[in-house]
This record gives structure tokens, C-alpha cells and sequence, in this order.
């Protein structure tokens, strides 16, 4: 890179510099991925590892989303102000480090803890990533393809993550799944200051602390209430809790509306297209995501597959998901945006109508790639749609907003779709008897899947099979009661894609 500025900077094409700069950058895209998706074939094996509760259970698996939802922002702002290549080594090691110390957890409340320090590690990465992509290369059509390929390494990772992590559980234990992110961070430490530009926004906004802490402690405090009503029924405390989270929403509002460089600019929400696209991506991947960790456990606790086998399983849906998002754009081009996404959450209905009803495992599968396929359109488009619906000078708030409204999706759908099947599955196992066990492992067992088998293991086989049939019959409820609840949403948002995004116009691609 030469010292001129980017505003002086005439367009250039790329050297072999700037294009092996994206290959390095591409790595903790994947493994930002990767750690979405590959601790779910591990819930088994850590289950009966690290005794977890089925509260713990889901902090475990969706803390890692929310702490990336809630520093997503505050990172894009801090890595403008501080340099985007410094925030991404700053992140790099530190989510190289929380991976080594994961992967030997002693306890869930450890591993609770190092999974919410490799969120707020990887909320470093896309924002910085995608920044010094900008930086990097200045002409349009190489940009393109450049972002093109920046967003594939995301899929990469999660077509590939359920494989690596079938194979590492398979054959070595299950902390390996987080040694896996290791070695790309090492490498990216050891030459990205050699390959990849600094570069600070010299008009960035000031870094507003009290408004980033405001925003997680809400929705800690809200999805931590119902968590607790999911396990232990309506109290005080989950109440509570919920009371507190929505009064800190509040705060949170009225801060940003006073703010002169706010962290989320609420007029945006005055947008009708805007406010429905948003409403409409953080749904479609809040239910993606919150059926796929039933059907990771599924394909382990209730259809008995091998961690390699069920990582296997799971890729006819990830590979359907990234083949149709080459079609989406010849797709647009033909069919009126607020009727593609209204057709694609039709098709997503039909693949929870059918997994509602799915007896086997090939039909279930076949079923995730039905909804897959039905996402895919969606959530493209309504990124989009977010972007092209704000004024040309907030679009990058936008996208900033669209980014978090993604990654908070994913993590709700984890918490309270995960939350729902726990209250049905303890609601159905709450009488079971389970003579000759602890009552450390009948507790276990009315928890979860996963600690039912493990306490079926201390009874005799014609005591255990009645259990364990009772066990994944309950598990299987809350699984079809999340794909009924599925198809419903759904609907609402085809309906209100019909109805509010009509005139809408994405942003190009």
C-alpha cells in the first residue's frame, strides 16, 4: 500500500500481495463460522463429560452468539478508531488463547465463561475483516469478487465445521473442536502484519461503552429468564429477571436517542422496509438455527449415528444452502423481491410442515434441506433490503444493524427455541421412574436427552429401554413443537413480506 489515504487513492487493481492478504483474511471468517456450528455434534460427548445442567446446556452452545451480537458494533466502532489490522491481531489472539483454555474446560461454568470470551474474540473478526477488504482493493469489480469470496469462507465454514467436528470428536475428544481454530490464528498473527494494511476511519464515532453494556446486559438478563422458566417453571427470580432486561431496553433506547453518535440509530426503525426486513432476516435465522440444534442432537441421541456420521448427515442441508445462493441472484433478477421472500418462507413452511410429520431419519434430513433451500432466498434478500432501504449516507449503520440482527438471531433461536423443547421435554419426563440410579442421575435424565442415556447406562437393560423410548419420544415433542411454532412464523413474515416490502429495493450485490 503507498501513504495516500483512501479518500486520495485512485482505483487500482490488486497485487499478488493484496490477493494472498485474502486468502489469510479468509481463515477466521471460516473459523468465526466454524464456531457457530461445531460445538452442536459435541453436546453429546460433553454432556456426559461435564454433567451440565439443561440451563448450562444452552449458555454453553448460544453465549458465543450473544456475545458477538452484543460487541459486534462496538467493535466495527473500535477498530476505526484504533486500526482495523490491530483490532483483528488483538482478536486473533485472544480467540486462539480462549480456544486453548475451552478445549481443557474442567467444569460447564468454565466452559460457559471461555465460550463468552471467544464471542467477544470473534466480534472482532467480521467487522475487521470485511473493513480492511474495503481498504485492500479499490476496484469495483475486484471489490466484488473479493466480498464474494469473503462471504463464501463464511459458508466454507459452516458446510465443513459439522465434519471436522465429527471427525475430530470421533477419534481424538470433544475440547478438539476448539483446538481446530488454533492453528489459522497463529498463522494469521504470524503474517498478516506483512500482508494486510492498517488503516483508521479518521472520521469514526465515539466509542459509547455504557450503550454496548446496556444492550448485552438486556438481553443476558431477558434470555436468562427464560431459561430459568424453561427449567424450573414461573418464579420470582425468572420474572425478574425479564423485568430487568426490558427496563435496561429502555434505558438502551432513550440513550441512543440522545446520543450524537449513537450505537444504533433508532430512526432507522422509522422505515417501514427496513424495520420489516430486519424483522423478517433475524426470524428466518432464528428458526434456522434453533431447529438446527435439535437435528444435531437428534442425529446422535435419537438416531444413535456416530459424531462422524452425524457430521455427514448434516451436510445435505448446509451444501443446499450455499448452492442456492448462487441462483438467488439470477432468481431476483426475474421475480419481484417481496414475492421471492414471501415464496421462499413458503417453501421454508413446507419443510417444517413435513419435519412436523417426519418419521425417520432420511425424511428429516430431507426435510432440513427443504427449509434450507427456502431460507437461502430470504436472508439474502433482506440483508439487501436493509441496506437499500436506509438514506445513502446511513447505509453503513445499516449493514452494521443487519450484521447484529443476524447474529442475534442465531443466538435467540438457540435460547428460546432450546428453552421450549427443554420446558416440554422435563414437562413429559418429570414422572418418570427411574429405579436404581442416583438421584444426581434421575435429575440428569429429567433434564436431557443426553443425561437420560447416561443414567440408562446404570440400569438393567429391560429398566432402560422403556426410559430411554420415553426419553427421546419427549425430546422429539419439543422438536416438532419448534417446527410447528416454525410454520407459523413463517407465514406471518411471507404475509408481511407481501405486504410492507411491495416497493421495497434491495441494495446490488
Amino acid at each position: 500500500m503507498t501513504g495516500e489515504t483512501m479518500e486520495q487513492a485512485a482505483p487500482r487493481l490488486a497485487t499478488r500481495r493484496e490477493w494472498i492478504g485474502l486468502g489469510v483474511l479468509a481463515l477466521p471468517c471460516m473459523i468465526y463460522s466454524m464456531d457457530l456450528t461445531v460445538l452442536n455434534l459435541a453436546v453429546p460427548t460433553l454432556t456426559r463429560e461435564l454433567k451440565p445442567s439443561a440451563s448450562q446446556l444452552l449458555w454453553i452452545i448460544d453465549i458465543y452468539g450473544f456475545m458477538v451480537a452484543g460487541f459486534l458494533m462496538t467493535m466495527g466502532t473500535l477498530g476505526d478508531r484504533i486500526g482495523r489490522r490491530k483490532l483483528l491481531m488483538i482478536g486473533a489472539c485472544a480467540f486462539g488463547l480462549a480456544s486453548i483454555v475451552a478445549a481443557f474446560s474442567a467444569s460447564a461454568e468454565m466452559l460457559i465463561l471461555m465460550r463468552a470470551v471467544l464471542g467477544i474474540a470473534g466480534a472482532t473478526l467480521a467487522p475487521s475483516t470485511l473493513s480492511l477488504i474495503t481498504v485492500m482493493f479499490t476496484d469495483e469489480k475486484e471489490r466484488t469478487f473479493a466480498i464474494s469470496m469473503w462471504i463464501a469462507a463464511f459458508s466454507a465454514g459452516g458446510i465443513i465445521g459439522p465434519v471436522v467436528g465429527g471427525v475430530l470428536i470421533e477419534y481424538f475428544f470433544w475440547g478438539s473442536v476448539f483446538l481446530v481454530a488454533v492453528p489459522p490464528m497463529v498463522l494469521l498473527l504470524l503474517i498478516g502484519p506483512a500482508l494486510l494494511p492498517e488503516y483508521r476511519d479518521p472520521k469514526a464515532g465515539r466509542l459509547d461503552i455504557a450503550s454496548a453494556l446496556l444492550s448485552l446486559a438486556a438481553m443476558l438478563c431477558i434470555i436468562y429468564g427464560v431459561k430459568k422458566i424453561a427449567e424450573f417453571g414461573m418464579g420470582p427470580t425468572s420474572l425478574a429477571a425479564i423485568g430487568l432486561g426490558l427496563a435496561l431496553v429502555v434505558l438502551f433506547v432513550r440513550r441512543q436517542n440522545r446520543l450524537a453518535d449513537p450505537m444504533i440509530d433508532m430512526a432507522l426503525f422509522r422505515i417501514p422496509a427496513l424495520s420489516a426486513s430486519l424483522a423478517i432476516n433475524l426470524s428466518s435465522i432464528m428458526f434456522m438455527f434453533g431447529s438446527f440444534i435439535f437435528f444435531a442432537q437428534y442425529l446422535q441421541l435419537v438416531a444413535g449415528l456416530s459424531p462422524l456420521e452425524a457430521g455427514l448427515w448434516s451436510l445435505p442441508s448446509s451444501i443446499a444452502f450455499t448452492l442456492c445462493s448462487f441462483v438467488t441472484p439470477a432468481l431476483a433478477a426475474r421475480i419481484p423481491t417481496a414475492r421471492l421472500i414471501a415464496g421462499g418462507m413458503g417453501v421454508a413452511a413446507l419443510g417444517f410442515v413435513w419435519l412436523s410429520f417426519a418419521p425417520s431419519l432420511l425424511q428429516i434430513v430431507s426435510a432440513s434441506i427443504v427449509f434450507s433451500v427456502g431460507f437461502t432466498p430470504v436472508i439474502a434478500l433482506t440483508t439487501g433490503l436493509v441496506v437499500g432501504s436506509a438514506p445513502p449516507e446511513r447505509a453503513g449503520a445499516a449493514s452494521a444493524m443487519s450484521e447484529t440482527s443476524a447474529e442475534l438471531g442465531g443466538a435467540l433461536g438457540v435460547a428460546i427455541l432450546g428453552s421450549l423443547g427443554t420446558a416440554i421435554y422435563r414437562s413429559r419426563m418429570s414422572e418418570v421412574a427411574m429405579p436404581g440410579t442416583s438421584p444426581e442421575a434421575l435429575a440428569g435424565a429429567r433434564a436431557t436427552l443426553g443425561g437420560a442415556l447416561s443414567a440408562a447406562g446404570q440400569m438393567a437393560p429391560d429398566q432402560a429401554a422403556p426410559v430411554l423410548a420415553t426419553a427421546r419420544a419427549a425430546f422429539m415433542g419439543g422438536f416438532h413443537a419448534v417446527a410447528a411454532l416454525s410454520i407459523l412464523a413463517m407465514l406471518f413474515c411471507a404475509v408481511l413480506a407481501l405486504t410492507v416490502l411491495r416497493d421495497a429495493k434491495a441494495a446490488p450485490h
